[in-house]
């Protein structure tokens, strides 16, 4: 974890437990006012699901031999403000981490990466891929807002999103390159690794979709699903000939003021 993520983290938690330890006070003059005022605050924090993936899967990819979500957690702050019983709009922060690991058999599929040698190689690959990605992002959802019931709420809106640390590498191994394109001379390779982190897009931007349901008086149970509407990688990037889009689903439990 680097030091600017872990700056986010402690601000973060820091900004929870000063805003959980003034909600405790007997609602004070502010908060009343705001809710008189149609405001509603909320802090967030849950887990999240999901994988960056072209869509659809080209027809290089020709199986997905396994898939491990690793770890990834969100921590938010919004506000809402209620234009009617049932209409509003939300605005947010949100430090959240998107990743995972899968390995996959491919053919033909575009590569550049570095044998065990030292030796750069470059060409069209046959074999066996397994990719990590972990990606670190700080971003604001705007978000139209419904109320169905007293505890029920559904929004949909955009997000927009800056990375400010991300990694994208893999090995890539038991199989051969063809030099250059599919008919190039064969080299057989049994491990080789790449790193694309650098060529990783720091702004993003996509869809969001959520649903909550009020649990109890100050208690939501959330689920969000975020979608990912550029490429991961930059516009300059042709190493990997397709567009790979973030799809992730992020559940937890948010504390209402």
């Amino acid at each position: 974890m680097t030091m600017i993520n872990k700056r986010y983290i402690l601000a973060l938690l820091a900004f929870v437990l000063f805003q959980v330890g003034y909600a405790q006070q007997d609602r004070t003059p502010y908060l009343i006012r705001s809710t008189f005022r149609g405001l509603e605050y909320e802090l967030k924090a849950g887990l999240s699901i999901g994988g960056v993936s072209p869509i659809p899967l080209p027809a290089e990819i020709r199986k997905l031999e396994s898939y491990n979500p690793t770890l990834l957690f969100a921590i938010e702050g919004n506000a809402t403000k209620w234009f009617t019983p049932h209409w509003g709009a939300e605005v947010g922060i949100r430090f959240e981490n998107k990743g995972m690991k899968t390995r996959a058999e491919v053919k033909n599929y575009n590569m550049e990466m570095t044998a065990a040698d030292g030796g750069f190689m470059k060409g069209a690959w046959t074999g066996h891929v397994f990719t990590k990605v972990r990606n670190s992002y700080l971003t604001f959802p705007v978000l139209a807002t419904y109320k169905i019931s007293p505890r029920w709420v559904i929004k949909g809106g955009v997000f927009l999103s800056y990375m400010n640390d991300g990694e994208f590498s893999g090995t890539a191994y038991d199989g051969y390159l063809r030099n250059g394109d599919p008919t190039g001379e064969k080299i057989n390779v049994t491990e080789a690794t790449y790193d694309f982190s650098d060529d990783l897009r720091h702004f993003a931007w996509g869809a969001q979709l959520s649903g909550s349901w009020r649990a109890f008086k100050h208690l939501n149970v959330f689920a969000d699903l975020t979608w990912g509407l550029n490429d991961v990688f930059k516009s300059d990037f042709t190493v990997i000939q397709f567009d790979m889009f973030p799809i992730y689903m992020n559940m937890g439990f948010g504390y209402v003021f």
